[in-house]
């Protein structure tokens, strides 16, 4: 059976920003679907123990307020929101990421934050990710036009709802792939182990590319193509 017939985990989180280094979690989803097992959606609130700035509030709805009202402590959710992943991945199951690198990256710094084993440490190496914002770019190279989760969700013809909360795109970033593997029988004859590994390769290939297109007008312009996981920064914020 392919891979996209089977259990999948839909992963994402909603931050403070977009820094990856120093921003942090505000709500998180982590959702278990397909397989002909029901959908198990769990959800969390933290309170990040910094300002939320308003720009990250208009996004994803959630001020400092509520955060500090209705969130746990985030060392808490950080701990809980790995436990989750780590379990899918004991158990075989990809998790689905929309822009992968972005919500792994972040997740890992918090881990260091808050003194969390990470996800990605010594016996979790049978991670498998499935990237939808790769899978397009491959596939689909020259098509114009934006490739965030709402664009893909009206590409692929993928109901949305309430964009920008984290289990509205979770489940969707789960759908998408779904429709990608369809669409596309040699995605969907790879195996897990397989489809990572191109998805470093391809990754790699389309920052490269993005960054030789970039520097014709900035010459010094950077696109960073590590995935799924950015390395440390000697810099980054304890």
């Amino acid at each position: 059976m392919s891979w996209h017939l089977g259990r999948m985990a839909g992963f994402d989180l909603e931050t403070t920003g977009v820094d990856t280094e120093t921003d942090r979690i505000i709500t998180a989803c982590v959702v278990l679907v397909g397989g002909k097992h029901p959908t198990q959606s769990t959800t969390w609130l933290a309170n990040p123990g910094v300002e939320i700035p308003d720009g990250a509030a208009e996004v994803h709805g959630i001020t400092t307020e509520q955060a500090r009202a209705e969130g746990q402590p985030a060392g808490q959710v950080v701990e809980q929101v790995i436990a989750a992943l780590a379990q899918a991945t004991y158990a075989g199951i990809p998790i689905v990421i929309m822009n992968a690198s972005f919500d792994l990256t972040l997740l890992d710094r918090e881990a260091e934050r808050h003194r969390v084993h990470p996800l990605t440490g010594e016996g979790r190496s049978d991670l498998r990710v499935v990237d939808p914002r790769i899978l397009d770019r491959q596939v689909d190279r020259y098509r114009s036009g934006k490739r965030t989760l709402t664009h893909l969700c009206q590409h692929y013809g993928v109901r949305l709802d309430a964009a920008h909360s984290a289990d509205a795109d979770a489940l969707a970033a789960y759908r998408v792939a779904r429709r990608q593997a369809n669409q596309y029988p040699q995605l969907a004859a790879m195996t897990l182990d397989e489809l990572h590994t191109a998805q470093v390769g391809w990754a790699a290939e389309q920052a490269a590319s993005l960054q030789e297109h970039f520097r014709k007008t900035r010459p010094d312009a950077a696109v960073e193509g590590a995935w799924p996981l950015i390395p440390r920064q000697k810099e980054a914020t304890p």
